[in-house]
């Protein structure tokens, strides 16, 4: 199974009820996928038809009139594509956990 990388980004209006609602439902559906990084940022290794998938339920959620989504393919892999400083809330999960 072929994986990618992605990098999901969302900015939802949420000066409604209805907006922090489409805000709560886009950040679970993203936590399906990968790992939270900044607020409104995920970093997903996925596979081509789960990339879609996400794609298409994030869609489903946000309001594309107030909202948007942008999903960065990662060509090299998150290890060559990031450079990052401060504080990295990023956790390798194909490593080995230790306790």
């Amino acid at each position: 199974m072929n994986t990618i990388d992605i990098l999901v980004v969302y900015d939802v209006q949420t000066t409604t009820p209805k907006g922090k609602r489409r805000l709560r439902k886009v950040a679970q559906l993203c936590k399906n996928y990968g790992q939270r990084v900044q607020f409104s940022v995920f970093e997903c290794r996925v596979t081509q038809a789960q990339m879609e998938s996400l794609e298409a339920e994030s869609l489903k959620t946000l309001d594309v009139s107030q909202d948007s989504l942008r999903i960065y393919v990662l060509h090299q892999g998150r290890e060559k594509s990031l450079r990052a400083h401060g504080l990295d809330r990023y956790r390798d999960f194909d490593e080995p956990l230790v306790l």
